[in-house]
């Protein structure tokens, strides 16, 4: 039997804060980096098919929607939970008043102070003329998503990243706050994005820990589905679990004839039981499906097709800049991303421990968004390997300020003291491979002349759920299908011009 391995990197150990009581609770535990989400799987029944999905949807899916790694019609879609509160905005994604990211590039507008808040010095402040300015797409993009020069999330995903793939990458930054440390923030749109069409063919949604969402910030209310709940998966055994006939195929013996002779006999019980419960044509149909996909999963998946760490092309995404793909946090994403990428998943939440980190330094949050950085550019960089598109989401429990005292080991920047929920925002990127995205906006809502955002400026910025719903909305605009939000979420919260929180176009 394989150890479960316990390695923890030097920049993902726990810490202990000056200014927080001792963690008690496993959502302070993770926060703060102590542990991390333990492993669960279980393989997919013959009728577990259509039980893990909406019944219209499967019912309308072609040939219920399994042909094999391809997935649903929609983008694969992975979204990034950083617990405990990250810095996004400023020193990782610039952030501007109401002109968007470039309104703010001169003192006047965000003053000393308000970029002292949000951990600059008066040296690391972005300027009109370019100074300490960088962009997602390179240095000649200036039309790209704008990040600080000094960015340890950028940085980390140009490790990860080619040149040549973020040439391809842009994205918006959404200025909303949400509550400090906790996972009571509505963040997740997970089942938002599987009401939108994401479905993969062995399961629509998976995630990496064992929650309602996949990850730590919760779901909104409005989106949830029980039948929808994420799979369990956070390392390489989970994602080749989803494929393991177990001894059900070490009995039969790879009989193929065997097999079907079996799986027949499971739909025809399974046809008896559920005409009881008088549903008609589309129980019909999906009992059908649910013994199709069985029969699929038994005969046209195997564990090393499924496998993260059997995929050399995603191995060595890590592997060439000396990363271990058997870390834990690189693990979760690398069984993520094969899933989603894949088509095998239809989206995935990754969730990372340890973005409490106001400890008085500047140097453990440094470390920590350059390794959430490494992780988003490997699974762009798979992405690109793998020629399909790709859409990240990035966001976090509430956010931190800084009251001006430099950390020399982090050049000169200010150390994060506390939380602070009005310093925070999420990002959403999207990958073409036919070309970079058309972004309308770089920016939505706005950031205060005092560094902090203003709560009043959208319908997003002071409500998590609705920016749950705006980043839905984004999803459906990449997949040209921006005009069906009102019918599936007709008691939206974005308001009547609920078109003005669209940023992407369509991708060709």
């Amino acid at each position: 039997m394989a150890r479960k391995s316990n390695k923890v990197h030097p920049d993902n150990a726990p810490f202990f804060h000056e200014n927080h009581k001792k963690p008690t609770t496993r959502r302070e535990f993770l926060a703060q980096g102590f542990i991390a989400g333990n492993a669960m799987i279980m393989g997919p029944s013959i009728l577990g098919g259509f039980l893990g999905r909406s019944s219209e949807a499967f019912a309308q899916a072609v040939d219920c929607g399994m042909a094999a790694g391809a997935g649903g019609n929609s983008l694969p879609y992975i979204g990034h939970d950083l617990a405990g509160g990250a810095s996004i905005a400023g020193s990782n994604v610039l952030v501007g008043a109401l002109d968007g990211q470039f309104s703010n590039m001169s003192v006047d507008v965000i003053s000393r102070d308000g970029w002292r808040r949000l951990g600059l010095p008066p040296a690391f402040i972005p300027t009109e003329a370019g100074a300490n300015v960088d962009f997602i797409g390179g240095a000649g993009a200036s039309t790209t998503l704008a990040f600080h020069l000094d960015s340890p999330l950028l940085q980390g995903i140009r490790t990860t990243a080619s040149a040549g793939t973020l040439a391809s990458v842009d994205g918006t930054i959404f200025c909303a706050r949400s509550d400090n440390d906790t996972g009571n923030n509505p963040h997740n749109p997970i089942y938002g994005i599987a009401m939108a069409g994401a479905m993969g063919s062995l399961a629509t949604l998976v995630g990496t820990r064992d929650s309602d969402s996949g990850g730590r910030s919760r779901a909104p209310d409005s989106m949830m589905d029980p039948a929808l709940r994420p799979t369990k998966v956070s390392r390489d055994r989970d994602a080749r679990g989803l494929a393991d006939g177990g001894r059900l195929l070490e009995i039969l013996d790879n009989n193929s004839n065997a097999q079907m002779m079996v799986l027949q006999s499971i739909e025809n019980l399974s046809t008896q039981k559920l005409q009881m419960l008088n549903e008609g044509a589309l129980i019909d149909q999906l009992v059908t499906c649910g013994y199709q996909q069985g029969a699929q999963t038994l005969t046209s998946f195997t564990p090393d097709g499924v496998s993260p760490l059997a995929d050399a092309q995603l191995v060595n995404i890590f592997a060439n800049q000396n990363l271990d793909v058997t870390d834990g946090d690189f693990q979760k994403t690398a069984a993520t991303m094969k899933l989603v990428v894949d088509g095998f998943a239809g989206a995935g939440t990754v969730e990372q421990g340890g973005y409490d980190y106001h400890n008085g330094t500047r140097t453990t949050g440094e470390a920590r968004d350059l390794r959430a950085g490494q992780r988003i550019g490997a699974c762009l960089e798979y992405a690109a390997l793998r020629n399909k598109p790709m859409v990240i989401y990035l966001f976090s429990d509430g956010s931190v300020f800084s009251d001006g005292q430099a950390d020399g080991g982090a050049n000169g920047k200010y150390a994060w003291r506390g939380d602070r929920s009005t310093t925070a925002a999420t990002v959403m990127l999207a990958y073409n491979p036919s070309g970079r995205p058309n972004v309308l906006k770089h920016q939505i809502g706005h950031y205060k002349e005092n560094g902090s955002l203003d709560t009043r400026a959208t319908a997003i910025s002071s409500n998590v759920d609705a920016l749950a719903e705006a980043i839905v909305l984004n999803y459906l605009a990449l997949n040209g299908r921006s005009a069906e939000f009102e019918q599936l979420f007709p008691n939206h919260l974005l308001g009547s011009n609920w078109q003005d929180f669209i940023a992407f176009a369509p991708m060709a």
